[in-house]
């Protein structure tokens, strides 16, 4: 994974932050400046910060954990979705179902319902249904498929979630700190960081800025997810053991030695130990 440059993270305007009037005391550390009454993000904070959050989902990416990107706003959803499908990673463009991560089981029986309604679909007794009841049928199978259908092969709670805008995302945010699920998220002038667990200072409403950050990101899990399969196609076949082989044979000497002192006569095998009776 190449390491994002300051000009790159300039280009994109992750610095602008919002009004002075609307900022959070909590990210004083990441602000470098105001002009204009608007706040300037330390980019070489950004940079850091990058780096660590990039360096932790590698880990996670090797390690074959699965993480949850949340991104519902309008300028950032189509960015998330084309970035995050190529990584195979599920994502949450469209609206935050409430108790997704602290109901879990809620969900994935949704998920579940998609999947039955796809079987009966294809199944002949859909064919003999009336137009209307096909009709319903098929919207709630487009609902589901527009709310759930990115997440339908999470069997599991995430390993972390990747957010942003934690001010319209509170919801995704309260249940990952509920369930202590290590969250990673862009944090805007506006935000309180120390809700995160790896916050990165960055501008969090340009559509730019959002293309950057997520795609640093999404590269990171892709280089860990290469990673694990290279040490996986590398990992040494096993070999018979030698001790296993002369083990067996040592068994097969020993019964051919006990069939040869069958055959023996008895005056030839070793005479009994008399043993001396106690007065």
């Amino acid at each position: 994974m190449t390491q994002v440059t300051f000009e790159e993270l300039l280009d994109a305007g992750c610095h602008f932050g919002h009004l002075k009037r609307k900022w959070n005391p909590n990210m004083a550390p990441y602000i470098f400046m105001e002009r204009n009454g608007i706040h300037i993000i330390d980019l070489y904070k950004t940079q850091a910060k990058m780096d660590e959050a990039a360096a932790a989902l590698s880990q996670l990416a090797r390690s074959n954990k699965r993480i949850l990107f949340v991104a519902t706003k309008k300028q950032a959803k189509d960015i998330v979705k084309e970035l995050v499908e190529k990584v195979g990673m599920p994502y949450v463009t469209e609206r935050w179902p409430g108790g997704m991560l602290t109901n879990f089981s809620t969900i994935r029986k949704a998920v579940r319902k998609m999947t039955n309604i796809d079987k009966m679909m294809a199944s002949d007794s859909y064919k003999s249904l009336s137009k209307r009841e096909k009709l319903q049928i098929e919207r709630e199978r487009e609902k589901l498929e527009k709310n759930l259908g990115s997440i339908a092969d999470l069997n599991r709670l995430p390993a972390a979630l990747f957010i942003v805008d934690i001010m319209k995302e509170h919801i995704a945010v309260a249940e990952a700190r509920r369930l202590n699920i290590p969250t990673f998220a862009i944090v805007d002038t506006n935000t309180n960081p120390n809700l995160i667990d790896f916050p990165i200072p960055g501008n969090d409403d340009a559509s730019k800025s959002i293309a950057l950050i997520v795609g640093k990101m999404v590269e990171a899990i892709e280089a860990g997810l290469n990673e694990r399969k290279h040490n996986k196609d590398n990992e040494p076949e096993e070999v018979d053991n030698d001790e296993d082989f002369d083990n067996v044979r040592k068994d097969d000497n020993s019964e051919e030695e006990q069939e040869e002192k069958e055959k023996r006569p008895r005056s030839a095998r070793r005479p009994r130990r008399t043993v001396a009776k106690q007065q």
